[in-house]
């Protein structure tokens, strides 16, 4: 996305329990956008609760991984980025987070991550390129 992982910390976004939908599942294109965008993402699913937490403590915390899509109204984000505003309406809609089942294990998956819309590849990369 042209960011610099250097120069800016991370920040983080959520997704309402209604914006979760089965992997495969078909879903309708949603009201209100023109340019929606389909990325793979490594879903960190956590299982207790923690704080102020060392990178060693909080991994301790990792329930498990799964591979996921995050929808995205591009559209509506740039709108309320313009505007300084929150992005919510553009990332947590409904069925806007495709999820594969979650698989326990507290070591990061190591592979490729894969996202294919109707078929064709949008997005191939190794685990290890993400940011």
């Amino acid at each position: 996305m042209g960011h610099d992982p250097d120069a800016e910390p991370p920040f983080f976004f959520t997704k309402p329990a209604d914006a979760v939908v089965e992997s495969g599942a078909r879903i309708a294109y949603p009201r209100a956008t023109a340019d929606l965008h389909h990325v793979a993402e490594l879903v960190v699913a956590i299982g207790r609760a923690g704080k102020e937490l060392s990178e060693h403590e909080a991994m301790g915390l990792v329930w498990g991984y799964a591979a996921g899509n995050d929808l995205t109204r591009r559209d509506l984000q740039a709108a309320a980025k313009a505007a300084w505003r929150p992005w919510d309406m553009s990332k947590g809609f409904d069925a806007s987070a495709v999820m594969g089942a979650i698989r326990p294990g507290e070591a990061v998956p190591q592979g490729r991550i894969r996202c294919s819309v109707d078929g064709c590849i949008t997005q191939d990369a190794d685990l290890a390129e993400m940011i």
